[in-house]
C-alpha cells in the first residue's frame, strides 16, 4: 500500500470522466500481437508465483510504457489502476489485478457510517465497471479508528459492506480490503493486523470479501509472516511486497527473506497475484523490478 499520493487518492468522479469504452473486439489485434511477443518471457519464469507490480511505484512512467516493461519482464497484471486505464492494459493483454477508484482516502473507510452513503454509491458503480472489464479484485479500507474500539470498527464495517457484497457476489467481484500498519506509515488505520481482517471476513462470511495481505505493512505492525499466511491463507486474495525497513527493494539489503515467503504462498495452493509495491531507491529502478521479480519467482 503506498503512501499519501495524489494518484491513489484521486476520486472516483476524476476517474469516471477518464473512462474509455471497453469493447474487447477494438482490443483482439493488440492483444494478439503482445500474447506472442510475450510468450518466450512468460517460459522463462517458473510459473508458480502470477507476478504484478503496482503503478504508483513506477510513476516516472506512463501507463503505456509501464505495460511495454512489464510484457517484457513478464509481469502479467498491473495493482492499483482505474477504468481511464483499463484500455491501455488490455491492449498490452495485462490485467487490473487490483482495480481501485471506489474508495474515498485511506482514512475514511467502512468502519464509520459518516462515510457509508458515499461509499455504497462508489461501490455500487465501481463494481459493475470492474465486472463489464472482465476483472475480479476491487480494493476497501476500513480507515482510521478515530477512538472507536475493535467491536465498533467491526459492526460498522459489516453494516456498510454488507450493503454492496451481495451485488460483489452477483458480479463475482472481490472486495479486498488492504492491512496497512499503524505504526510507520497509516498513523490510526483500524484493519492493522491480520487478525482484525480475519475476524471481520468471518462475520461477513462471503467469498467475495477477502484481505490484501501487504507482507511489508504486516511484517512492521506484527511480524511472524510465514506463520500469519499459512493460518490465515484462505481470507487473502492478494499479496504486496516491499523492503523492510526503508519499503525499498526486497534484495539483501532489507530484513524479509522473500523466497522463504513466496514458498509458503505456493504451498498454500495461492492462485491469486502478488504485486510488487516497493520504492527503487536504484536509479535504474526497472532493473530493481526485473531483480524483485526473479526473486520471487519460486
Amino acid at each position: 500500500m503506498m503512501p499519501k499520493e495524489p494518484a491513489r487518492r484521486a476520486t472516483l468522479k476524476k476517474i469516471m470522466a477518464g473512462t474509455a469504452s471497453l469493447t474487447a473486439a477494438s482490443m483482439l489485434p493488440s492483444l494478439a500481437a503482445y500474447a506472442q511477443a510475450a510468450e518466450a518471457t512468460q517460459q522463462g519464469l517458473k510459473g508458480n508465483i502470477n507476478h504484478s507490480v503496482s503503478r504508483w511505484c513506477f510513476s516516472h512512467l506512463s501507463v503505456e510504457e509501464l505495460c511495454k516493461e512489464a510484457r517484457a519482464i513478464g509481469i502479467k497484471g498491473i495493482d492499483l489502476v482505474g477504468p481511464q486505464d483499463w484500455p491501455v492494459l488490455k491492449q498490452y493483454g495485462l490485467e487490473s489485478t487490483m482495480c481501485n477508484g471506489a474508495e474515498l482516502n485511506l482514512v475514511d473507510g467502512w468502519n464509520d457510517k459518516q462515510f457509508h452513503g458515499k461509499l455504497v454509491k462508489n461501490y455500487t458503480e465501481m463494481i459493475s465497471m470492474v465486472a463489464r472489464a472482465g476483472y475480479k479484485n476491487l480494493i476497501c479500507f476500513s480507515g482510521n479508528r478515530r477512538g472507536k474500539d475493535d467491536e465498533t470498527g467491526w459492526q460498522n464495517c459489516v453494516d456498510g459492506l454488507k450493503q454492496v457484497l451481495p451485488l460483489a457476489e452477483k458480479h463475482k467481484v472481490t472486495l479486498v480490503m488492504e492491512l496497512l500498519n499503524s505504526k510507520v506509515n497509516h498513523p490510526d488505520y483500524q484493519a492493522n493486523k491480520t487478525a482484525w481482517g480475519v475476524e471481520l471476513a468471518k462475520r461477513l462470511g462471503s467469498e467475495n470479501f477477502k484481505l490484501l495481505y501487504d507482507i511489508y505493512h504486516m511484517q512492521i505492525d506484527e511480524g511472524d509472516v510465514i506463520r500469519t499466511i499459512q493460518n490465515s491463507h484462505q481470507y487473502i486474495a492478494h499479496y504486496h511486497t516491499a523492503g523492510v525497513p526503508g519499503r525499498n527493494e526486497i534484495d539483501e539489503t532489507q530484513e524479509l527473506y522473500y523466497p522463504a515467503i513466496m514458498r509458503a504462498i505456493v504451498a498454500t495452493g495461492f492462485k491469486g497475484y502478488v504485486a510488487q509495491e516497493f520504492v527503487p531507491k536504484r536509479e535504474d529502478k526497472l532493473a530493481s523490478l526485473r531483480q524483485a521479480i526473479q526473486i520471487c519467482d519460486v
